[in-house]
């Protein structure tokens, strides 16, 4: 099994998971498979993952496991409590030494989220499934239903190994840097919000949408391909880049696109949820920055 980069193709976890499949260029890891297949507003999706999983896969709830409580900081989905984070990737089985593959139904949103927090805590060799479950489906993977039972882990969790911004730095980031909103169009223009109780972006944030990233397959782009989407933004290498969405999910799959081009982005974890949970804070609308 070679070294994953930040995302990884049915074909590579096949091989991962076949035993008689390793050359001699391989490393010794044991892998951790995660299910969080999620869907803002809608039931567990534990459920289909009964039904059918990738084969050792086990499921944690993104919004109970790998995010924090919504309060009155922090926006829907704040960073986890780091303890509370820690026992619930030793529960899945996540050893320090572990490669870690996550994966959802395919949109890639969750995965990243998730790709993103176990960075953010310090384990670096996680990768995203590119094309969720229904990549695997489409490429012949097995499947099965059996529920998991991982040998506990012995990870050790050390927050803020990632860069974050909060509103404060948010606000200033366009001073210096490119802070990109990667929600739908009209919200950013403040046409319709169908979640926050206020329209709009942030002052100075540049609209790019984080279906621009991926392709109609809905996989990410390629590396080439996504530098020089964001260089229409102003991104480019020695640029300070920070992204935001509603509540920390799609920005974090931006977040993913931005490194797999080479590119170290930071992430308004509390997003719009949490700017516009001061009154105070400025609000812009239109497509002017």
């Amino acid at each position: 099994m070679t070294t994953p980069g930040t995302v990884v193709d049915p074909a590579w976890l096949r091989a991962a998971l076949d035993p008689a499949g390793s050359s001699p260029d391989s490393y010794q890891s044991p892998l951790t498979i995660l299910d969080v297949r999620w869907r803002l507003g809608a039931p567990s999706a534990r459920p289909d993952h009964l039904s059918g999983h990738v084969p050792g896969a086990v499921f944690v709830e993104l919004s109970n496991d790998l995010t924090g409580r919504s309060g009155p900081d922090g926006g829907r989905h704040p960073l986890p409590d780091p303890d509370r984070l820690q026992a619930v990737l030793r529960a899945a089985g996540v050893r320090a030494d572990s490669t870690v593959v996550v994966y959802d139904d395919g949109d890639g949103l969750p995965a990243a989220r998730a790709w993103w927090t176990l960075r953010w805590a310090g384990h670096d060799r996680v990768a995203v499934l590119d094309g969720g479950y229904r990549a695997w489906l489409a490429a012949g993977g097995e499947v099965e239903t059996a529920v998991p039972q991982p040998v506990p882990g012995d990870v050790t969790v050390r927050p803020g190994q990632l860069p974050t911004l909060d509103a404060g730095a948010a606000a200033a980031l366009p001073a210096t840097g490119v802070l990109l909103d990667v929600r739908a169009a009209e919200r950013y223009r403040g046409e319709r919000e169908p979640i926050d109780p206020v329209a709009g972006h942030i002052p100075g944030a540049v609209n790019l949408p984080k279906t621009e990233t991926v392709g109609p397959d809905g996989r990410l782009l390629d590396p080439a391909s996504l530098r020089a989407l964001f260089a229409t933004a102003g991104v480019r290498d020695g640029v300070p880049v920070g992204a935001y969405c509603g509540s920390g999910i799609t920005a974090a799959h931006t977040a993913l696109a931005l490194t797999v081009a080479g590119l170290r982005p930071a992430l308004y974890v509390g997003s719009w949820s949490d700017w516009v949970g001061d009154p105070n804070r400025p609000v812009a609308t239109g497509d002017t920055p």
